[in-house]
């Protein structure tokens, strides 16, 4: 019975802490991080595993980051001697070998289902709504998802793109560069010496040892950042320019038909209505 109750408890205390690193998650992709961002500083910050100074400089100026890093790193203390009192329970009550290995049965059955909860999106979607209200509630911290606004995923992204000498975009201005016409905006460049320019112009010139912030399609943006200069990179942007032109002529012919439809919605409803106005005056 004591074994069991161990392993209750094990169990128990594993999905508690699974659940506050994916709070965690939400509430720091919340305050403006990436997911990806979020979900490896939650689990850094839970496992103690530490961050770069990078990240933890994201973290540690942030107060509403910073608070939710710290209740992560009470947690985890709390949570590791409980998951240790309760394995030596589970395992230190019996000395049964069948019954041992029915209780890691058990044990890794368990923890197998709830890494599985834990990754669900449908548990980010539940989570995402209480956290949301938590953080409007108790703090003056804009909590609009960006991620979600910009459509982060599968076929758009913002990718950091690293230029190097020799890379088509090196020595041109964005004028020149036509990356509109990709399909490709950029949203700010950060210089190499750490300067940052938002919103640049047309007239902005891009160095080798630039980063470039760029929103688009994901697979226009990788081909993008691997495009060296020459004959190549330029036969590359006509085709990109050329696949943008025939997306935007899909998209348009789409919005037609969705205009027609509603339309046409919109024409067939209309007599119905004349029908029950005659039908309300006789």
């Amino acid at each position: 019975m004591i074994a069991i109750i161990g392993i209750v408890a094990f169990l128990a205390v594993l999905a508690l802490s699974l659940v506050i690193t994916r709070i965690a998650t939400v509430a720091l992709i919340m305050t403006g991080l990436s997911r990806e961002a979020a979900r490896f500083q939650a689990r850094s910050a839970f496992t103690g595993t530490g961050f770069t100074t990078a990240e933890a400089e994201q973290v540690v100026g942030h107060p509403v980051r910073r608070w939710i890093v710290m209740v992560l790193m009470v947690v985890r203390s709390a949570g590791i001697v409980t998951i240790l009192i309760s394995l030596i329970l589970s395992f230190g009550a019996t000395r049964d070998g069948p019954h041992r290995l029915a209780l890691l049965g058990w044990l890794a059955g368990g923890t197998v289902v709830l890494f599985a909860l834990a990754h669900s999106r449908l548990v980010d979607r539940v989570l995402s709504r209480p956290v949301s209200w938590a953080l409007k509630r108790w703090t003056d911290l804009d909590v609009r998802d960006y991620a979600g606004l910009l459509h982060l995923h599968g076929a758009y992204s913002v990718l950091e793109i690293r230029i190097r000498k020799g890379d088509w975009l090196a020595g041109k201005t964005l004028r020149n560069c036509f990356l509109r016409a990709e399909g490709a905006n950029v949203l700010g460049i950060v210089r190499a010496d750490g300067s940052y320019i938002g919103v640049p112009t047309g007239d902005t010139e891009v160095y080798a040892g630039d980063t470039l912030i760029v929103y688009g399609r994901t697979q226009s943006l990788k081909e993008l950042d691997r495009r060296r200069g020459g004959m190549a990179g330029d036969a590359a942007h006509e085709r990109a320019i050329d696949e943008e032109r025939g997306r935007m002529a899909r998209q348009k012919q789409q919005e037609t038909e969705q205009k027609r439809r509603r339309r046409s919605e919109s024409e067939g409803e209309q007599p119905g209505v004349e029908e029950d106005q005659g039908e309300d005056r006789g």
